[in-house]
């Protein structure tokens, strides 16, 4: 471990103890040094390196401050940098894989303790949905909208933000299959169906079920089709469509 890592895993600690707690103020450079006993070149990269990371913020002519340490904003990286990958096929497909193993069990998760409130909410875009089955970037900003209220029903914002990033990222070939595929709208809104009906039951098997069966025949399509076509060449997506 270099030196700035173990000045970086020393303000860490802090944080984790409680010493530095959200929205909690750090000590001017030259106290924070003497402090953890650190140069202070080390001492500032380390602080550089964890603002970064979005574990702190720094706020010119004010100091620097822990962040609210919430995972939407711990986690805001990974959609950018999920996107540059997205013209990559085999890159792509890792995401699918990512998208299958963990969707499922959210969507399990959801079928536990998802409220009549938020059940109306997935009926509603479901319903969008099939008003919209021949628009496909309408179709995919409800679908979008769907998947973000039923995970949103687990209370886990940390599953929300990771199923958010790997999810809306790959809206281009999800966008593409639904312009080439004749048979996907159908198809899609069946799947929505058999969802919504498992999240309707409270019945986390067959919503763990039924999610697997969706989300796996969007990447079985995709891995037959990107044999023969490059992402880049398909035209990106209105902001705001997903699948």
């Amino acid at each position: 471990m270099s030196l700035t890592d173990k000045a970086i895993e020393q303000i860490r600690e802090l944080i984790r103890t409680g010493a530095l707690a959200p929205g909690s103020k750090l000590p001017p450079e030259p106290e924070l040094a003497v402090q953890l006993g650190l140069s202070r070149n080390l001492a500032r990269e380390a602080v550089k390196a964890l603002a970064v990371a979005r574990v702190l913020e720094v706020r010119r002519g004010d100091g620097t401050y822990v962040t609210s340490l919430q995972p939407s904003l711990l986690l805001e990286g990974l959609g950018g940098a999920v996107e540059l990958l997205q013209s990559d096929s085999a890159a792509l497909l890792d995401l699918m894989e990512v998208r299958r193993l963990l969707e499922p069990a959210a969507t399990a998760l959801a079928a536990t303790r998802i409220s009549d409130d938020q059940l109306a909410e997935v009926k509603q875009h479901l319903d969008a949905m099939r008003a919209a089955r021949d628009d496909v970037e309408r179709l995919n900003a409800h679908d979008a909208a769907f998947h973000h209220a039923v995970v949103s029903a687990t209370g886990n914002e940390t599953l929300l933000t990771l199923l958010e990033g790997i999810s809306g990222r790959t809206l281009r070939a999800r966008i593409w299959r639904g312009l080439v595929d004749d048979q996907a709208a159908g198809r899609t809104l069946a799947e929505h169906e058999a969802i919504y009906d498992a999240l309707s039951a409270r019945d986390a098997v067959l919503s763990h079920a039924a999610a697997l069966m969706h989300v796996n025949h969007t990447e079985q399509w995709l891995r037959e089709h990107l044999r023969t076509t490059d992402l880049r060449q398909v035209a990106p997506p209105a902001t705001g469509a997903h699948r």
